[in-house]
């Protein structure tokens, strides 16, 4: 009974020392500096071994600037521990703020003599001297500590303080002086440098930091720097370099082949596809795993097809799925490449039936629930391609139900949204895309926000929405690859909803469908309305961006691409073209750029 006595009485301790704690800093917070010291005299009291209860108080002393308490509070601190030489500090911060740097000085280099004699000392002492911007005396004081004992790494907090002070050039070497002594700090290195770059690989800090790293790989070539610089070409999205770097590592080791992979889909994403082709042929290539190779094959023909313009391209790439198909088989390891498969014959080649039977028969094979669901979304998506919209919504809902909270499953919301939107029922898409809005995949929460925009933007004050209905039959038509009757439909919408809300969206839309069908002048007359109509629209500055890509890379007329991205660059400072705009006109300018 005595022992549960004790128990109780110890943890009712502990809770109303924690409550004391929390009053304390609650008062801090909120500026209550006289209620807070109090509190926090009573802590330090009772516990003077505690730092932070010493710290705060000193703070709370300071805050109502009286110093006397302050110098009180550190001489009682130093009897009591007289080796700390971060209470030096302390005191000598206490005199300058009071404009008695006569006193401070001589106590702040008492402290880093103590440094000297003690160097594990120095993190204490260089915190202290850091906390109070002392950011010249921090860095001699953790230098001298390395300088005298070797194994002490402060090398982070050195260059944490060249970053403070702005030596950007002095941070980054710091940075790569632990990658140097330990490998293992790659990825902290990268969370710290990210804070200093930009995607311009033109940015003055992005081209030291490459010069850095590539000063060190020539006097010392290991892994280490190729992964860096592999790193920070992915942030500047120069993928073909970042390619390069990885392809190296793999030669130098035979590592994994992960990297190759991630940096391949990501380029596919980006629309780069010669460097994800470039990718998955290095995988094919070098793979022993034969999984490794098959998903390789499997997603450089879904590159192909992005990438293929003629009949016998087309040709090419159904033959080489059914070879590839033929050499692994229909069973359970290529159900993804019969999903691409039938993803192709339906949406390039329109058959959709052969694209039906494939999926019908990818269902029977597949060992897991997750497979099964990505089979259905492909086959609602057919049913959509097919105008069997309620059929379409089911397989999507049966999917949302069945892998509930998976990205499976948002995606499949998604298309559920969206064959709504098709089908005219705006009010429920906008019920499934406020659901998507806090979906994990940024991706889908990016194209339920587009969309949502889209469908609230247009029905505001429409209470017929005919305006939307009509636009929206024009995207559902190319989705199905009529492009034609799109873009027919979009001159329906054009003509009968002048000056609408719609107007620019079907502009834009009509352009991207005109760049399909390779027409490009009239493209480029789409664009030039967008801006003619709202110089200040959502939609101005991608016609801007647009309109440069056609001319640098179509209609060949530099001047006039690089009057677009100019405009960019000078008037759309949010633009999320503004990187690349600024790249590329540096380009048409002729200026001579860092590689």
């Amino acid at each position: 009974m005595r022992k549960i006595v004790f128990i109780l009485l110890f943890l009712i301790t502990i809770f109303a020392k924690a409550q004391n704690v929390q009053l304390a800093y609650d008062y801090f917070r909120k500026g209550e500096y006289q209620k807070a010291a109090s509190v926090y005299e009573e802590l330090h009291l009772k516990n003077k071994n505690n730092r932070s209860y010493f710290s705060q108080l000193l703070r709370c002393y300071q805050q109502l600037n009286d110093y006397s308490k302050v110098e009180e509070l550190v001489l009682e601190q130093q009897k009591q521990f007289p080796r700390q030489s971060y209470l030096l500090v302390e005191l000598g911060y206490n005199y300058q703020i009071q404009d008695q740097k006569e006193k401070a000085i001589p106590l702040y280099d008492k402290a880093l003599k103590t440094v000297e004699s003690k160097p594990s000392s120095a993190y204490l002492t260089g915190r202290a001297f850091q906390n109070h911007n002392l950011l010249d005396y921090a860095l001699r004081t953790y230098q001298k500590a390395m300088e005298l004992k070797p194994k002490l790494n402060f090398n982070l907090y050195i260059a944490n303080i060249y970053g403070e002070k702005g030596e950007i050039g002095k941070m980054f070497n710091s940075f790569l002086d632990m990658i140097a002594i330990n490998p293992n700090y790659l990825s902290t290195i990268e969370r710290y440098v990210a804070k200093f770059i930009t995607d311009d690989n033109q940015n003055e800090n992005n081209i030291l930091f490459r010069k850095s790293i590539l000063k060190r790989l020539q006097n010392n070539p290991n892994d280490s720097w190729n992964k860096l610089l592999s790193w920070l070409y992915m942030q500047q999205k120069d993928y073909a370099k970042a390619l390069t770097q990885e392809k190296a590592i793999y030669k130098r080791n035979g590592s994994n082949l992960n990297t190759i992979f991630n940096i391949a889909d990501i380029s596919f994403e980006d629309r780069n596809y010669q460097t994800a082709k470039d990718a998955y042929i290095f995988v094919i290539e070098y793979a022993e795993q034969t999984m490794d190779v098959l998903e390789a094959e499997n997603k450089l023909l879904k590159v192909e097809s992005f990438t293929a313009k003629t009949e016998e391209d087309f040709n090419t790439i159904e033959n080489k799925y059914q070879t590839l198909l033929s050499d692994y088989g229909t069973g359970s390891t290529t159900v993804n490449t019969q999903i691409n498969y039938a993803d192709f014959l339906v949406f390039k080649r329109n058959k959709p039936n052969k694209a039906i039977e494939i999926l019908r028969k990818a269902e029977k094979v597949a060992n897991s629930r997750y497979l099964l669901g990505a089979i259905k979304v492909k086959l609602a998506d057919v049913l959509v391609f097919t105008d069997k919209f309620n059929q379409a919504l089911i397989t999507y809902t049966q999917v949302q139900t069945d892998l509930r909270g998976s990205e499976i499953a948002q995606t499949a919301r998604l298309k559920v949204a969206k064959t709504s939107y098709y089908k005219g029922d705006f009010d429920w898409a906008k019920v499934q895309l406020k659901v998507l809005k806090a979906a994990t995949s940024k991706l889908i929460s990016n194209d339920a926000l587009k969309l949502n925009l889209l469908i609230g933007d247009n029905i505001a004050g429409d209470t017929i929405r005919t305006a939307l209905k009509k636009y929206a039959k024009a995207d559902l038509l190319a989705f199905q690859n009529k492009t034609q009757a799109a873009i027919d439909t979009l001159n329906i919408v054009l003509k009968d909803f002048k000056g609408h809300a719609i107007e620019d969206e079907a502009l834009y839309f009509q352009a991207q469908l005109f760049q399909k069908q390779q027409k490009f002048e009239f493209a480029e007359h789409n664009y030039q309305k967008i801006i003619q109509l709202k110089k200040d629209g959502i939609l101005a500055d991608d016609a801007y961006y647009e309109l440069g890509q056609l001319y640098e890379t179509t209609l060949n007329d530099k001047e006039k691409a690089k009057e677009m991205y100019e405009k960019i660059i000078f008037d759309y400072a949010n633009s999320i073209f503004l990187v690349e705009a600024r790249k590329k006109y540096r380009k048409l300018r002729g200026d001579k750029l860092e590689e």
